[in-house]
């Protein structure tokens, strides 16, 4: 802060101020002798201002502005500035008269005669729109206008104490301007003098704690301000913070405020009416006991209590105007607080979701799909456990299909049971805070794991339920209700992935698959024969073919061929091991793949299909088939070199009769 004193202005003659009832003028009337020469009133007036000045540069130091001293023509006599701060009429010769900058706090305490603030909206001003004004009218001993002492601030500073501090400091100036009464006045003044400046000290602490709390967006800092706030000024007094939601913080005596609905619990009346209330009683000894319980109320709510209690007689009643005023600063810096925490929630929440959700369709398998969603969820949760079940509706049932609880894995849960069932019938996500606490329904992960807290949320997809999500912790009360809502937002895009991937394997199951037999298509089988040539030593081929096909289609028709057609291909799927790929060649021609199978175990196979259609079919049909073999010795190992050996001996077994089995014999049978 600077303390350097201004004094800008020409020296001048004007004309007298007005003269108010002496009723009106005991909180600024400055004891200066009547001057009978403008100049020398304006010299007391420097002089006075100067020394107090220099008496007051502590008390300043909480300004963030200019403090002004003006005559009662409007010229500005001296002012006094904070380091940094830019005065917004720096030209050198400063003038608030009316005539000068229009309406400010200057013109209108010269009209008005009392303490007066412009905003900076209502400046005719240009240069005082980010600025506000406050002006308190000065009087001689005779009553007489003689100026005012003001204040410049900036707009976005908390100016709602600055009629407060002005009064005040006016009143530190009057008593100086006493001290050349008689010693008794003087003791009185200088009592006076140091009430006033502890009443000054007191609302500058405010006016200090309340620009800090308004700067504070972190709810633990706000709460620091409040406390250090009460324990400067009221060392004596026990404090707490009651708030009406659940507050972690192990340096500050914060407590949940409870509601037990009793007569005499001032806190939680002042919570649910929103004002200050105040209890004294007699204790035995004779002390007098008081409790003050002021709401922490913003524009949105209340969201706690300032409880103080004492006991002895310090506090008198306009100290609970001074802890209102505190308390409705700390609600609304409190709410503020929130709000930009909830805020910040929201973004973290946000992101979360959309980095999940990105990583969620970078997959289209299932099983990859359930395990990233099981440990993203467990990590987001800071969760013991956590499973995830698929809806099997054929069996009815819920499988578990991810989970980092071992015994859980691939588990079987019957529909309509437990918290699974509940979830699965409502469509309703659960909370379940303390699970050994309350009669709820069993849950198996709950008992194996010995967890007491439950989150289960559906897993839903075009309507329907697709699985169900439990996430656990061993703790009660572990997760909180905006983690409810966020397990609800993830699975709706953990359904949308599995939907996602349903589809994609469905298209891909139509893709490689023949609609009329069942069995895969030709492409599909090439490029599994091609992909298992590369790591297997060896492999068989069998292709299939229908006697006289064209003859069933002409005689019986093209239905009956079809059905025929699709006799032969379920004859050859359940003739095969699970490893074994069964396709549709073309037309009545059938394959089958054997992987690590020589051609005599090939043709056993190709023997059991035969006489399985031969005998199987209605109306009765007889097939042929080819085999050929690869062996990882073969000069010359590809899909095409198989597929034509066993075309070729396929050919054979039709030119030698039908209803047989040729084997190619360009490798030896021994293999």
């Amino acid at each position: 802060m600077s303390d350097k004193l201004h004094h800008p202005m020409p020296d001048c003659r004007t004309e007298k101020g007005k003269r108010l009832e002496e009723s009106g003028l005991d909180p600024y009337v400055l004891h200066i002798a009547k001057q009978e020469c403008e100049l020398s009133l304006r010299n007391e007036l420097y002089n006075l201002f100067y020394n107090w000045i220099g008496h007051s540069t502590w008390s300043l130091r909480s300004l963030i502005g200019s403090l002004e001293l003006v005559d009662h023509s409007g010229q500005s006599i001296t002012y006094f500035c904070s380091d940094g701060f830019l005065h917004p009429l720096h030209q050198d010769e400063l003038n608030w008269m009316e005539d000068s900058v229009g309406k400010s706090a200057f013109s209108e305490c010269k009209r008005q005669r009392v303490i007066v603030t412009v905003s900076g909206d209502e400046h005719d001003c240009a240069a005082l729109k980010d600025y506000v004004t406050c002006a308190a009218p000065l009087y001689d001993s005779t009553g007489s206008y003689i100026g005012s002492l003001g204040l410049v601030v900036k707009t976005g500073q908390a100016w709602g104490l600055l009629e407060t501090l002005l009064d005040s400091w006016i009143l530190a100036v009057q008593q100086l301007s006493m001290r050349s009464q008689t010693d008794v006045t003087s003791h009185n003044l200088t009592r006076q003098v140091y009430r006033n400046e502890r009443e000054l000290r007191k609302w500058e602490i405010l006016f200090q704690t309340t620009n800090k709390l308004h700067s504070q967006i972190d709810v633990n800092a706000v709460l620091s301000v409040v406390i250090d706030c009460i324990q400067e000024l009221y060392p004596f007094v026990s404090l707490d913070l009651l708030l009406s939601q659940d507050y972690h913080s192990g340096s500050l005596p914060v407590k949940l405020l409870r509601f037990q609905q009793e007569e005499n619990d001032i806190c939680a009346k002042a919570f649910m009416e929103g004002r200050v209330f105040v209890q004294e009683e007699t204790l035995p000894e004779g002390i007098r006991r008081r409790e003050i319980a002021a709401p922490l109320s913003g524009k949105q709510g209340v969201y706690g209590v300032l409880h103080l209690t004492y006991s002895r007689d310090t506090f008198d009643p306009a100290e609970i105007s001074f802890i209102t005023l505190l308390a409705d600063a700390a609600g609304n810096a409190f709410e503020n607080a929130k709000l930009y925490e909830h805020s910040n929630l929201l973004v973290d929440e946000l992101r979360l979701i959309n980095e999940m959700t990105q990583k969620l369709t970078q997959s289209l398998s299932l099983h990859e799909i359930f395990d990233f969603a099981c440990r993203e969820l467990t990590d987001i949760f800071k969760a013991d456990y956590c499973s995830i079940m698929q809806t099997d509706e054929e069996r009815q049932r819920l499988i578990v299909k991810a989970s980092n609880f071992p015994p859980m894995y691939h588990e079987h849960l019957t529909m309509g049971t437990g918290f699974t069932g509940l979830v699965y019938e409502s469509k309703e996500a659960v909370i379940v805070s303390d699970y050994q606490q309350n009669d709820y329904k069993p849950s198996k992960l709950m008992e194996l794991s010995n967890s007491r807290s439950m989150m289960a949320a559906p897993v839903l997809g075009g309507g329907e339920v697709l699985g169900v999500i439990l996430v656990v912790h061993r703790d009660p009360h572990y997760f909180s209700y905006d983690n409810f809502k966020l397990l609800q937002a993830l699975c709706s895009h953990i359904g949308l992935a599995i939907t996602n991937a349903a589809l994609h394997a469905e298209l891909q199951r139509l893709v490689i698959m023949d609609q009329l037999t069942g069995l895969y298509a030709r492409h599909y089988l090439n490029t599994q024969v091609q992909e298992m040539q590369k790591k297997d030593f060896c492999g068989s081929l069998i292709v299939v073919d229908i006697d006289y096909f064209k003859q069933v289609n002409d005689t019986y028709g093209h239905q009956v061929g079809d059905r025929i057609l699709m006799q032969v291909s379920d004859i050859l799927a359940t003739s095969i091991r699970e490893t074994d790929i069964a396709a549709r060649w073309g037309g009545e021609e059938l394959a089958i793949y054997l992987p690590r199978v020589g051609k005599q175990q090939a043709l056993r196979v190709a023997e059991r299909i035969r006489e399985r259609v031969m005998n199987e079919t209605n109306p009765r049909v007889t097939v042929s088939c080819g085999v050929s073999d690869w062996f990882w010795e073969d000069d010359k190992i590809s899909v095409e070199s198989l597929f034509y050996k066993a075309d070729m001996a396929l050919y054979q077994a039709k030119h030698d009769g039908r209803n047989q089995i040729v084997m190619d014999q360009s490798r030896s049978l021994t293999s």
